[in-house]
């Protein structure tokens, strides 16, 4: 996170940080990204979230629908960072997609 924090702060970049581990996410707001990126771009299964979950749990994600709920429920299985630039998301850290989009 800080590093894309780093890229934004040094290029000037407006932004607004929601820190849905700790804020929380909404079904609307993944339900919108969902509209952008498929639903399985967002699951950070190399988070030790992903990897304590009970493999019957695990076994439950299989669509858009299970994602959300399980998203909901442990948001620490996002992928981070995710950047939002109202047109395109940007996953993690692609200096040149978050330099293009600023």
């Amino acid at each position: 996170m800080q590093k894309a924090f780093d890229i934004l702060d040094n290029n000037g970049a407006q932004y607004a940080f929601h820190d849905y581990k700790k804020q929380g996410i909404t079904e609307e707001i993944l339900r919108e990204w969902f509209k952008k990126e498929p639903w399985i771009k967002f699951v950070n299964k190399q988070g030790l979230t992903w990897k304590k979950m009970d493999p019957e749990k695990q076994a439950t994600l299989k669509d858009e629908d299970s994602a959300v709920s399980l998203m909901l429920e442990n948001t620490s299985m996002i992928r981070r960072p995710i950047i939002d630039t109202g047109k395109m998301l940007i996953f993690g850290i692609d200096e040149n997609s978050i330099l293009e989009s600023i």
